[in-house]
């Protein structure tokens, strides 16, 4: 049995998401498990998550991987939490809103992606890369 569709294409938040996401050289998205997630080979953001015992939900949230060196101050801003199943492999996920800063929201795709794309994927982004 499929799992059920968990989000809505009308959804300006999503649209944002995946203008940003899909900009990058060789990014696809691919529905799983009931959310689109974004993807170079590996997968670096999904649209929606939750907590831990699936009680709290925030569909309208990014989850990406962060730099090691930026995942602490991460975690003290309230906008941000540790989602289930991906949280323990270092994943944050980053609640959308009104407020959103979505430069801040490319910047961390941005690092996520660079964290698991392939090197000729890289070299698209970064034509000076070796």
């Amino acid at each position: 049995m499929p799992h059920p569709i968990m989000f809505d294409d009308a959804d300006p938040n999503l649209g944002s998401v995946r203008e940003i996401a899909l900009a990058l050289p060789d990014a696809t998205e691919v529905v799983a498990h009931g959310r689109p997630t974004f993807r170079c080979g590996k997968m670096f953001a999904n649209y929606g998550g939750g907590l831990k015992g699936g009680k709290v939900r925030y569909d309208q949230s990014v989850l990406f991987i962060p730099d090691e060196a930026d995942k602490p101050a991460l975690e003290e801003d309230p906008r941000f939490y540790v989602p289930a199943y991906y949280g323990p492999f270092g994943w944050l996920g980053l609640i959308l809103d009104d407020a959103t800063d979505w430069d801040e929201v490319a910047e961390l795709l941005d690092a996520s992606y660079r964290h698991v794309a392939p090197k000729r994927s890289l070299a698209k982004l970064d034509p000076t890369a070796p």
